[in-house]
């Protein structure tokens, strides 16, 4: 397993291409919430500096328009393909996101779908199957896997969903740290519900949430209540053999230190 570290697109790609290069890492995931920039001109500056700088894509983290909460309340109303009124130009946003990844020749597309109902008989959870299905049959005629990232839904309603969908090109991008924050279980029991669906994993940790209303904490890893030995062993139990991408949702030098620690962290583990 490699380790790697999530990247948000953003002008000065190739800076940020080097500095990854520079913190000792050849992978990432990129992320991108500006559908004005998934063009073709800024795929081929994309290709170029990855290609001269020496970095791998593993995921193309796709965004999508309209309202974002990241909580409780106006969450369950806002995020993902679950809300019925952004839902159409969401999985429209999902499409092109796809396409952009062929321009990258990226594999993996990732997003968050929201919180999906865990009662398999709501009308709303058979919608957003639809939609989810939708958005993989695209992705399969371009070679690519369609992934949930781990966040708003349990890891049973998770697995549910991606079977009740038929297709074989739909998976999980596990992060654990989500898991705690969204209180939805345990990352490392979650490796035995979703294991053979796990095709990305992001190094994130995280606390519980302490109230009804807010997410849990997020934390540098190593400080939250991820397990990092138990879930590092277990991935390689299930026989995962794909990178971890490091995510630590704070900006600026704070947030270099951070990735750097944990990745000497993860590393460690990797040569238990």
């Amino acid at each position: 397993m490699r380790v790697g570290a999530l990247v948000h697109l953003r002008e000065d790609f190739r800076k940020q291409m080097e500095e990854l290069k520079a913190m000792g890492m050849s992978s990432c995931q990129l992320v991108c919430w500006d559908m004005s920039m998934m063009t073709e001109d800024t795929a081929d500056k994309i290709n170029q500096a990855t290609k001269e700088i020496g970095i791998t894509i593993t995921a193309f983290w796709c965004g999508w328009p309209g309202p974002i909460t990241w909580d409780f309340y106006e969450g369950q109303r806002n995020l993902g393909l679950v809300p019925a009124e952004y839902r159409t130009m969401r999985v429209e946003a999902l499409i092109n996101g796809s396409t952009f990844a062929r321009l990258l020749s990226v594999r993996d597309l990732v997003t968050h779908v929201g919180f999906i109902p865990e009662n398999p008989y709501d009308e709303n959870y058979h919608q957003v199957v639809e939609a989810v299905k939708q958005i993989a049959v695209v992705c399969k005629k371009n070679n690519q896997n369609f992934l949930f990232e781990t966040g708003q839904e349990t890891p049973v309603t998770l697995r549910r969903a991606i079977e009740d969908t038929g297709m074989d090109n739909i998976g999980v991008n596990l992060d654990p740290a989500n898991l705690l924050m969204y209180g939805k279980g345990n990352p490392v029991e979650a490796l035995d519900i979703l294991g053979k669906y796990i095709f990305g994993v992001h190094g994130k940790d995280g606390l519980y949430p302490v109230d009804g209303t807010h997410l849990g904490e997020e934390k540098p890893l190593g400080e939250g209540l991820v397990n990092y030995p138990r879930f590092i062993n277990k991935l390689k139990e299930i026989g995962y053999t794909g990178d971890i991408t490091i995510e630590r949702e704070i900006e600026g030098e704070e947030q270099k230190r951070d990735v750097l620690k944990a990745k000497a962290f993860i590393e460690e583990l990797l040569t238990k």
